[in-house]
């Protein structure tokens, strides 16, 4: 796991846009796993910014959901596919038809789960997902204690998550759904590039427990330590309670330039 510490979450944000914009380089019909929240806005206005330039050219990527509730209709403007459309998709001048993600809302939510987790390998696979973290450890809503080799499924959330996230639903909780369909821990390792992205003090405990504690399924982010190309980006106020931050800033200052994220 390599671990980066920046200034602040714009200059990680721009830090993960580059690595973005270099695989659609190499690769332009990539399959680009995106995460929701206020944590990866940064990466998704400069990965914007680099396609209205004409730094890159995204128009054959793909997109694809990390999670969604259940139960919000489509076109609720707090579902993860209304977050996605607005911040990314549309952002960067691509058809609905490169994003896919799971149905919150069908009949059967079992096989929609399966029929997720069918379509991205389908599809070739994720080639760089982007991931948040909670305060509490969890990656997508794989909340503490979920199966290190869980597929996409169904989630409840626990009360925090549903506190924390009642900031998009006007601070009411009780419209803050009670149920997700997440990508699973399983799922999400499968990704051929796991970044996730973390700023603010209150990330600082869980950043410490997932990059410098055991592999545990109480803090499910910590599984990144069993992928062979995971990226951990923290600002300042994040890595504050990191013992190895030294050794982190010297590691990457010696990086040479060619080689990235």
């Amino acid at each position: 796991m390599e671990v980066v510490i920046v200034p602040d979450a714009a200059a990680g944000g721009e830090l993960i846009a580059e690595a973005m914009a270099a695989l659609l380089r190499r690769k332009p019909d990539a399959l680009l796993g995106v995460a929701t929240g206020s944590t990866p806005v940064p990466i998704y206005d400069a990965l914007a910014a680099k396609v209205r330039s004409g730094a890159v050219d995204a128009s054959r990527a793909r997109v694809c959901q990390l999670d969604e509730y259940v139960g919000l209709p489509g076109g609720h403007p707090e579902s993860y596919r209304s977050v996605v459309l607005r911040q990314v998709v549309e952002p960067l001048g691509l058809s609905t038809e490169s994003f896919m993600g799971p149905d919150g809302t069908a009949e059967d939510l079992l096989g929609a789960c399966a029929a997720y987790d069918r379509a991205l390998a389908a599809a070739g696979g994720v080639d760089i997902q982007l991931l948040g973290i909670g305060t509490d450890g969890h990656i997508g809503f794989n909340e503490p204690c979920s199966s290190l080799a869980s597929r996409t499924r169904i989630k409840t959330l626990t009360e925090q998550t549903r506190v924390d996230n009642a900031r998009f639903f006007d601070g009411d909780i009780d419209q803050v759904p009670h149920h997700v369909i997440t990508q699973g821990i399983g799922t999400i390792l499968e990704a051929r590039h796991l970044v996730l992205l973390a700023t603010g003090e209150g990330k600082a405990e869980a950043v410490a427990q997932t990059v410098e504690g055991p592999v545990a399924a109480v803090v499910p982010a910590s599984a990144l330590q069993l992928h062979p190309h995971a990226t951990v980006v923290v600002d300042e106020a994040a890595a504050s309670k990191l013992k190895l931050a030294p050794y982190f800033r010297a590691t990457y200052a010696a990086k040479p330039s060619w080689q990235g994220l």
